[in-house]
């Protein structure tokens, strides 16, 4: 019988092979549940048409969608120890940075680059959540400063797009170290009569929204978006008092005066350049939308001409 192992079981198994099929072509939006393709979510900038809920978006598409045609440089940012305290829990933290980086393809948790956005040359660095969270460690740290070195250099606005979980705990004193020596970045730009413009998007917390994620000149939030520095659990054991269910989000801080503005993440490049153009007094290239005028409801009725028009009764004036 070997006859039927050899070719009758190859054909019935050929019969239940499974077609791939590439993960992720669809995306469940986390509010209504609806399943979007993934191309018409990112033809969308990762924001769910129906619902208008915020996606995350990648750190590098971004990029692309902010800048004029897609063209910007990239900056290179120093190097900086990989492993100062040789750091291992369950797992050493050179493995996991190693993990980080075949997973991303990035070296790092931020994006540094310039070109121009709307005609108006900036400097923007972006956070990387897919990367360790995008917390904030000598390599982040680093790259900010160096692109606002750059910015005074080059005299333009520095634009931060925040989105991290903190500072990074694998490289303890040295990571926190970053808090103050951004802050000192900032501090550049300001003496230099420069704007520094944040971004918070979805998560921005930790150390981050404890430093340079609240020192901009103008705060601009993302629909929606996780902005805190502690967690809703931990301050809610803390002061032992239910918190309300919007707590943290963009829409509540912007009603306590902790952001300046929340602007959808279609509106946000004209948005970004249109502070900075004003803060910088200059014009901005605004794209223009042809407005047609608008149709007479009832094409029968005409106007009344100068010679249809009944004059005007005079006042009589007693003799």
């Amino acid at each position: 019988m070997n006859w039927i192992n050899s070719i009758v079981r190859p054909k019935i198994s050929g019969l239940w092979k499974k077609r791939e099929v590439p993960e992720n072509l669809w995306i469940k939006c986390p509010e209504t549940g609806e399943m979007v393709f993934h191309r018409d979510l990112e033809a969308n900038l990762w924001v769910i048409p129906s619902s208008g809920h915020h996606m995350r978006m990648p750190a590098r598409k971004r990029l692309d969608s902010f800048f004029d045609e897609g063209n910007y440089t990239r900056l290179e940012t120093p190097d900086v120890t990989a492993d100062p305290l040789k750091f291992r829990d369950s797992k050493r933290y050179t493995d996991r940075l190693k993990d980080a980086r075949s997973k991303t393809g990035e070296e790092e948790a931020i994006h540094v680059a310039q070109g121009k956005v709307n005609g108006m040359d900036l400097t923007v660095a972006i956070q990387d959540f897919a990367f360790v969270g995008g917390s904030l460690g000598m390599a982040v740290g680093e790259a900010i400063l160096s692109g606002m070195m750059k910015a005074v250099e080059d005299k333009t606005p520095f634009v931060m797009f925040a989105a991290s979980g903190g500072a990074r705990m694998q490289e303890g004193i040295l990571s926190l170290m970053q808090m103050p020596r951004t802050t000192a970045g900032i501090q550049m730009l300001r003496e230099a009569g420069l704007p520094y413009i944040v971004v918070l998007t979805n998560p921005t917390t930790g150390g981050v929204s404890a430093s340079y994620a609240m020192l901009g000149d103008v705060h601009i939030a993302e629909p929606g978006a996780m902005i805190g520095f502690a967690g809703r659990r931990v301050i809610e054991q803390t002061v032992r008092e239910k918190l309300p269910d919007d707590f943290q989000t963009a829409e509540y801080l912007l009603d306590h005066g902790m952001v300046d503005m929340v602007v959808p993440r279609q509106e946000m490049k004209d948005t970004i350049s249109r502070v900075c153009g004003i803060l910088m007094k200059r014009e901005v290239e605004l794209p223009t939308v042809a407005l047609e005028a608008p149709k007479a409801e009832n094409n029968n009725v005409e106007e009344p001409t100068q010679d249809t028009q009944e004059p005007e009764k005079q006042p009589e004036v007693a003799e």
